[in-house]
C-alpha cells in the first residue's frame, strides 16, 4: 500500500478566513524552502483547457512534478468546488492512490470567480478517500455557536485586552462578520499596544459599520415585537450584510409562508409539521413558526400575508418609495402583530 500522502484539505465560503487558514498551512509545509522554487498555486483559470472545459488535470500535473533546487515542493489548488463529481475528480483519486513524497498537496474548496452556482462540498468519492488516508477537511466557516470562541481566540493572538463591556460591544457590533476581527484587531493594536486593558471608549473609533445578522435574529425581533431591535436588525442586514431588499422579504415570506401552511393543520408537533412542510434537517425555524402563528391567531397570520404581499408589489416597482422604506414599514406592520 502506498504511504499516506502529504495532503491539507479546506473548505469554507468566507474568502478572509479560509485564505488565512490556507496561508498557514502553506508556511508550515513550505517551512525553510524557497517559495520562488517550492511554491506552486493554481487556481481557477489554470483548470480551464484549451476546448474551454475545466480539468482538475492540470493540478494532478504539478502535484507529480518531482522538485527542482529544493527538497519538496508545495502545490496549492485553490477554487475546486467546481469540481463537484466524482468523475471530476478521478484524476485526484488516482493520484492519492500513489503520492509523490515530495509533493505537499493543499487543497481548497472554495468558489472561483468564474463559478456562478451555489459552492457544493466535496465529492463523495473524494470524502470516502479522505476518510481511509485518515485526512480531516478543516472547514473555515465560523458558525453562530462558534463565534465567540473564534473572536476570543483571536483576540488572545493579537494580544489584545479588552473589559467585559468592550469584548460584549465588540461581539455585538460584528455579528456574522467575525472575520472582520482580524482588520480592526490590528488598528487598535497599532494604536493602543497590546499592555492595556482597553474599554469601549478606546475601541469605538476603530469598529466602523456594524457587521452582518442572521436571517432568524430578524423574524426573532419582529416576533417579540420590538419595533426599534426589528428595524435595526434589517438596517444591519442591509448595510453590514449588503442584503438586497428583495432578499430579506425572501426571508419573511418563507417564515410567513410556513405559519400559514400550519394555520389550522392537523399535526401533531414540530416533526409533523416539518414533514408536512418539506422541511429537511433542523426542525427547530419550523418550531418558532408554529409557535409564533398560534401567538398571532389565523386573522393576524392572514393580515401578515396582506402586508408582505403588498411591499412584494412595492419592491418590484410599483411606487417611487425607496426599498428600504417599503420595507421598514413592513418590518414595523410585521412587528405591531
Amino acid at each position: 500500500m502506498a504511504d499516506a500522502p502529504r495532503l491539507s484539505v479546506f473548505s469554507g465560503t468566507d474568502p478572509v478566513l479560509l485564505d488565512q487558514a490556507v496561508r498557514e498551512a502553506i508556511k508550515t509545509a513550505l517551512a525553510d524552502q524557497p517559495v520562488d522554487f517550492a511554491l506552486a498555486e493554481l487556481t481557477e483559470p489554470n483548470y480551464l483547457l484549451d476546448d474551454q472545459q475545466y480539468s482538475i488535470a492540470p493540478l494532478v500535473d504539478a502535484a507529480q512534478t518531482p522538485p527542482m533546487l529544493t527538497d519538496r515542493r508545495v502545490v496549492v489548488g485553490r477554487h475546486l468546488a467546481r469540481f463537484s463529481t466524482g468523475d471530476s475528480v478521478e484524476p485526484l483519486l488516482g493520484y492519492l492512490a500513489d503520492p509523490l513524497d515530495t509533493t505537499h498537496l493543499i487543497l481548497v474548496w472554495s468558489r472561483g470567480p468564474a463559478l456562478n452556482k451555489r459552492t457544493a462540498g466535496l465529492p463523495k468519492k473524494l470524502n470516502e478517500r479522505l476518510k481511509e488516508l485518515k485526512v480531516p477537511v478543516t472547514k473555515t466557516d465560523v458558525g453562530n455557536k462558534e463565534s465567540g470562541a473564534f473572536l476570543d481566540a483571536e483576540l488572545a493572538k493579537l494580544g489584545l485586552k479588552l473589559d467585559r463591556s468592550a469584548r460584549r460591544m465588540l461581539g455585538e457590533h460584528l455579528g456574522d462578520d467575525v472575520n472582520r476581527i482580524l482588520a480592526i484587531g490590528r488598528a487598535i493594536v497599532g494604536a493602543h499596544g497590546t499592555e492595556a486593558t482597553l474599554g469601549v471608549d478606546q475601541i469605538s473609533p476603530y469598529l466602523g459599520g456594524a457587521g452582518d445578522v442572521p436571517p432568524w435574529e430578524l423574524t426573532d425581533t419582529i416576533a417579540s415585537g420590538d419595533i426599534p431591535a426589528a428595524l435595526r436588525t434589517c438596517r444591519r442586514m442591509m448595510h453590514g450584510g449588503e442584503r438586497h431588499p428583495l432578499a430579506i422579504l425572501a426571508t419573511l415570506t418563507t417564515h410567513y409562508s410556513r405559519m400559514a401552511s400550519l394555520d389550522g393543520a392537523a399535526v401533531g408537533g414540530e416533526k409533523d409539521a416539518a414533514a408536512l412542510l418539506g422541511v429537511r434537517g433542523s426542525t427547530y425555524p419550523v418550531k418558532k413558526a408554529m409557535q409564533q402563528a398560534r401567538k398571532m391567531g389565523p386573522d393576524n397570520v392572514k393580515r401578515a400575508w396582506g402586508f408582505i404581499a403588498a411591499a412584494d408589489l412595492e419592491l418590484r416597482g410599483t411606487t417611487a418609495v425607496e426599498p428600504e422604506q417599503t420595507l421598514e414599514v413592513l418590518i414595523a406592520r410585521l412587528s405591531r402583530l
